[in-house]
């Protein structure tokens, strides 16, 4: 298989959320996945571009155009600017993403003498953004969940996919690691490891014909 010359946007790692000057709120996302997404992309002949979260790159390759990030804001106003100015044959949007902020702005360094309550209120979806920027492009979103059965998951990534009308949703799980790739039809692939995942998921991609958002 072959992507020559095929652009592909790939997001990636955790997203900061500032609760004061100095402490952010994040997640335990590592990057790992949409780094092997950027390499094989790039072995296959595409023109990939990575967005990159606060976790190390020290494994990427040359040729791939990387733009890096650490806050929500952040990457949401630079997916923004990125696709106002160019195009993209395929948007894997693998970054884990913050769902909430602070509701509250909060100046300076809180003091640690007393205890504090943070109420939370939900962020804007990013992938709204991008559809609506890149229509012509095959979409992939993510949906993590954790300690819930599999047709549970596989069910709220199906509602992902439908909100954020993406050809397809990978639908994965931590501790064992565990994935499925569920297309506009339903198909599901299952997968074993982040590799593996890698390598199937641009193939599935690549060999489906682009149709109407859902």
């Amino acid at each position: 298989m072959s992507l020559k010359n095929k652009k592909i946007l790939i997001t990636a790692g955790p997203t900061w959320v500032p609760i004061d000057d100095v402490r952010v709120i994040s997640n335990i996302a590592s990057g790992e996945t949409g780094i092997l997404l950027a390499k094989q992309a790039k072995k296959l002949g595409a023109k990939v571009t990575l967005f990159l979260g606060p976790v190390n790159d020290c494994c990427l390759e040359n040729g791939i155009k990387l733009i890096r990030f650490k806050y929500f804001e952040e990457l949401r106003n630079k997916i923004k600017k990125e696709l106002h100015s160019d195009k993209y044959d395929y948007i894997i949007h693998s970054a884990a993403i913050s769902d909430f902020k602070p509701a509250d702005s909060l100046k300076g360094k809180i003091s640690s003498k007393r205890a504090i309550s943070l109420r939370l209120e939900p962020l804007p979806k990013i992938y709204v953004d991008i559809r609506r920027l890149a229509p012509q492009a095959k979409l992939v979103v993510f949906k993590l969940e954790s300690r819930v059965p599999d047709d549970v998951l596989i069910e709220s990534a199906k509602l992902q996919q439908y909100k954020a009308g993406a050809g397809f949703v990978v639908a994965n799980r931590i501790n064992p690691y565990r994935a499925f790739i569920i297309d506009r039809s339903g198909n599901i692939v299952t997968i074993r490891s982040k590799k593996e995942l890698a390598n199937r998921l641009l193939k599935i991609i690549h060999l489906t014909p682009n149709t109407k958002h859902l």
